[in-house]
């Protein structure tokens, strides 16, 4: 059976959440007209990459670089409190699955530490996961915290199964893994890299893992910085590409199907049939005829790990 996947790499409204979302439920009205049953969005999409934290001077730029973290933590996702409502109920509309990469706030416990997160939103508006980035990337440990393997998982849904890692997550083999053992046909990746070398990555892992790989970085210019962005002049050139996007669909075992979109806001369709998946793992399967388990093991610890327990009398 073939279905249609879409990718969008359209810049959200950096730092303004409620804006972001409008922008997130028209990619996906647009894409639903397209006929497609899946959209994924990049990285850190609700409210947007923290791009700045690459460019600001160690130790200068302290006082801009706490404005800009405040900004962001306001505007960050409280998924418990209900702000992916109006993304959930557009994914019942149009019976759609979405992949959406946020910067989430711990509103359960600290109520201020942010995650790197992505959610699985099945077609009928329900969450069907929750992964936070288990370790973010160089300066990104100054905005995000860790996350745990309880999100490390592939979910079922009407299109075939679907797993996600996030950016560099993806050169973590161990993480791979765990997804491949788990009979995964689409693979996601949401990123903010994009190039070549992660083109490569890209076909390696579909090649390995014989499955689908869907990745995009957000395409992002300077012009799309906002005139509210504090110390906008100074971080960004209005004409300079900040980030080019190169969405990019790969089919099983390795071959580009559709894009890299480079340096264009738009949204990238293929039409894929996740079967090939499996049938691609006919000679190389990982993590079955190939994975020789007797010499090697993997064990995942899911459980949650939350910051603390309370034992409370029962009323």
């Amino acid at each position: 059976m073939s279905i249609k996947v879409a990718i969008s790499q359209k810049p959200p409204v950096l730092l303004d959440l409620q804006a972001s979302l409008q922008r997130a439920v028209e990619c996906v009205e647009e894409a639903a007209a397209s006929g497609a049953r899946l959209l994924m969005f990049p990285e850190a999409y609700l409210p947007g990459y923290p791009t700045w934290i690459w460019r600001l001077k160690p130790g200068a730029d302290m006082a801009l670089g706490n404005q800009l973290h405040a900004l962001l933590r306001e505007n960050a996702v409280n998924i418990s409190g209900g702000d992916l409502a109006p993304l959930c109920q557009a994914a019942a509309d149009h019976q759609m699955v979405l992949v959406v990469g946020m910067n989430e706030r711990d509103a359960e416990f600290s109520g201020t530490t942010l995650y790197n997160t992505l959610v699985v939103i099945g077609d009928d508006g329900t969450i069907l996961n929750r992964h936070r980035k288990l370790l973010p990337t160089n300066p990104e440990r100054m905005v995000w915290g860790m996350g745990d393997a309880s999100g490390l998982q592939v979910v079922e849904t009407p299109l075939g199964r679907i797993g996600c890692l996030i950016c560099w997550e993806n050169y973590m083999p161990l993480a791979r893994f765990a997804l491949y053992a788990q009979n995964i046909d689409l693979y996601l990746a949401p990123t903010w890299d994009c190039g070549d070398t992660w083109l490569a990555s890209m076909n390696h892992i579909a090649r390995e893992g014989g499955c689908w790989v869907l990745s995009t970085a957000t395409a992002l210019q300077g012009s799309d910085i906002p005139d509210s962005f504090p110390g906008r002049d100074e971080l960004f050139d209005p004409q300079e590409w900040i980030n080019p996007g190169d969405a990019v669909v790969v089919k099983p075992f390795g071959g580009v199907v559709a894009g890299p979109l480079h340096q264009r806001a738009e949204i990238l369709y293929a039409d894929i049939e996740p079967e090939a998946a499996r049938q691609a793992r006919k000679s190389l399967d990982v993590a079955g005829h190939y994975g020789r388990p007797d010499l090697f093991r993997l064990e995942v610890d899911c459980q949650p790990k939350p910051p603390i327990h309370f034992s409370r009398p029962a009323k």
